[in-house]
């Protein structure tokens, strides 16, 4: 039997698994996952990054939520990734592990995101990719290819920030949720809960195990960056 470990929903909570858990209310992680990455093979990408590794279990909330009302529960995860001194990488595809939450999904879309680096956290918001549509393992990993008006490129001997972020409806669908990795690659993972509704201390960026709190786990998000180094 799963249980809600709190019933508040100003509070961060988590459920002990989203196979079975149907909360009422978003939660900000969920415990003891099994997530199954995806692997996508653009034809002419390679793996730029890979941190898609040592599935910690627990996964967080990055979900933007659709159903009126719900927008106070709006979140962002984000991790880094560093670019080597005299490369130059386009970026085409994005692969995330994670798992759906209180329902069996799925996202209408994704949104990939790439900020700036700033004093170890996101900073200045670089690209945006809104509402592409990603292959589905059906369980919540994507393999999200990048449309070709969406082009991000990225200057060696750099840090950057990758955000996912599902769109979605809770009422149907449930909640998306970042599986995270018990090693950590670079800075420590990053979350926001712009809103406020889960009432922790992150309405802007804050590093994620400090915002969600012991259970958050990670310390970083599961992803892999594909594309083409266009190093001249």
């Amino acid at each position: 039997m799963h249980r809600i470990l709190s019933i508040a929903p100003a509070l961060t909570i988590c459920v002990s698994s989203s196979l079975a858990a149907n909360p009422t209310f978003p939660v900000t992680h969920v415990r003891g996952t099994a997530a199954h990455r995806v692997i996508s093979a653009l034809p002419g990408s390679v793996t730029l990054y890979d941190q898609n590794d040592s599935d910690a279990g627990v996964a967080i909330i990055s979900t933007n939520f659709t159903d009126n009302g719900f927008d106070v529960y709006d979140t962002n995860g984000a991790d880094d990734f560093f670019v080597p001194k005299g490369h130059k990488w386009k970026l085409r595809e994005v692969d995330v592990t994670g798992i759906y939450t209180g329902n069996d999904g799925p996202a209408t879309s994704e949104n990939i995101l790439v900020y700036q680096n700033q004093n170890g956290l996101p900073g200045p918001l670089l690209a945006h990719c809104d509402g592409v549509v990603g292959i589905d393992n059906q369980g919540g990993s994507f393999a999200i290819t990048l449309p070709r008006p969406c082009k991000i490129v990225l200057q060696g001997g750099r840090r950057y920030w990758i955000s996912v972020v599902a769109n979605m409806s809770f009422e149907c669908c449930g909640t998306w949720t970042w599986e995270t990795k018990n090693t950590q690659d670079g800075k420590p993972a990053a979350w926001e809960n712009p809103n406020g509704g889960f009432g922790t201390p992150c309405t802007t960026w804050g590093v994620m195990t400090d915002c969600i709190g012991p259970d958050g786990e990670g310390p970083d998000f599961m992803f892999t960056l594909k594309g083409k180094d266009i190093t001249n």
